[in-house]
């Protein structure tokens, strides 16, 4: 198969869809790799260990687009590359379809077979293409917080750990899962106060269990969620529903008593966000204030650290990519039920049903159009 690795173009995205050792990978198992020129540079992995891989460096988006039966990439197509997307063509990324009604007209416009990294599955019911990406922003929310806190940006000027005679800023985590966890274990670290918000009971006991008595583990009630958002320094929203837009668990009305200058950090923005008051931001521009609350919804977290976030990434993904290029999109996707999982649109078809009912289209089962 010919495969193709666009150099992403959202703002401040220096992540790409294969380094220099996954592309040797992929022309290993007999496949072509045209690479775009500098697609990973700005993480230093040179055009030239890409050539020494065995891939083929071309000059623009259009020619990996207009030749690549397959497009590896991290972040969802943008309007721009939509416009050189072919019919039958493979886009293997995130997508986050749910929260991008435009970016779903254009994919089923394409004719393409869009496969979410975000929704492929596994036997436990994990998310593995999303597992450590989910690691990587749960472990940055705490940072982002710390910072945003900082009076110069427009914080309450709090230090998370505080200091012998002052107390410790507070720390709100709604949602349990991987980014949560990972919070969690981050403002621990900084020694802040911790409290885990989640509906789940067997991860209710399971989080109990790992961090003992250095979190607080509550159940996710309406009481319990206002009750500590309202008190916190720094609220993280870590919910996921696969596939599906996040629900809102903080409402306009609750940001209001918030204390003035405490920060709200939304993870779960590439589907929509958690918090009432959530609107997508870019690293260029991370936060904004509401009603005296500093958010940050940055869509595309990672991307702060994109070398590690690109191999933590290819990790999981490269098994996915050389099953699909070996076999072809068709097999592949009926042998794997998990990967058949990651499919979200195929020849014009919705066939993944959360996106389906988030945007009002037509849910077709995958089997039905392989």
């Amino acid at each position: 198969m010919l495969i193709g690795i666009p150099k992403e173009i959202k703002d401040h995205e220096y992540r790409v869809g294969a380094t220099p050792a996954g592309v040797r990978e992929l022309v290993n198992a007999g496949h072509q790799v045209l690479v775009e020129k500098n697609a990973g540079a700005a993480i230093d992995f040179a055009d030239a260990q890409y050539v020494a891989a065995g891939a083929k460096i071309v000059a623009s988006a259009k020619d990996v687009y207009g030749k690549a039966q397959m497009i590896l990439k991290v972040k969802e197509p943008q309007k721009s590359e939509c416009a050189l997307i072919r019919k039958g063509q493979i886009i293997f990324s995130y997508l986050h379809l749910a929260a991008e009604p435009e970016l779903t007209k254009l994919l089923i416009k394409s004719g393409c077979v869009a496969i979410a990294f975000e929704t492929v599955s596994a036997a436990d019911r994990s998310l593995p293409l999303l597992a450590p990406m989910s690691e990587v922003a749960g472990k940055l929310s705490i940072q982002a917080g710390a910072k945003a806190l900082e009076k110069a940006q427009g914080g309450r000027g709090i230090l998370l750990g505080g200091v012998p005679g002052v107390a410790r800023g507070k720390v709100v985590i709604l949602g349990g899962g991987v980014s949560g966890t990972n919070a969690a274990k981050v403002a621990i670290g900084m020694g802040a106060e911790v409290v885990i918000l989640d509906k789940s009971l067997p991860r209710i006991r399971y989080l109990c269990d790992i961090f003992g008595n250095s979190v607080e583990v509550l159940y996710a009630s309406i009481e319990n969620i206002e009750k500590n958002v309202v008190e916190a320094d720094v609220v993280v929203g870590a919910v996921l529903i696969p596939g599906a837009a996040a629900p809102k668990l903080v409402s306009a009305k609750l940001v209001k008593k918030m204390k003035k200058g405490s920060v709200m950090v939304d993870i779960s923005i590439d589907q929509g966000g958690c918090f009432e008051t959530s609107k997508p931001t870019s690293h260029s521009n991370p936060t904004y204030v509401t009603d005296g609350v500093v958010h940050y919804c940055v869509t595309n977290m990672p991307g702060a650290v994109a070398r590690t976030s690109t191999q933590a990434l290819e990790n999981s993904t490269l098994p996915f990519s050389l099953a699909l290029a070996n076999k072809g999109y068709t097999k592949a996707l009926l042998d794997d039920v998990h990967l058949k999982n990651g499919l979200n649109v195929i020849d014009g078809k919705v066939t993944y049903k959360a996106v389906a009912d988030a945007l009002g289209y037509k849910f077709v089962e995958a089997e039905k159009t392989l």
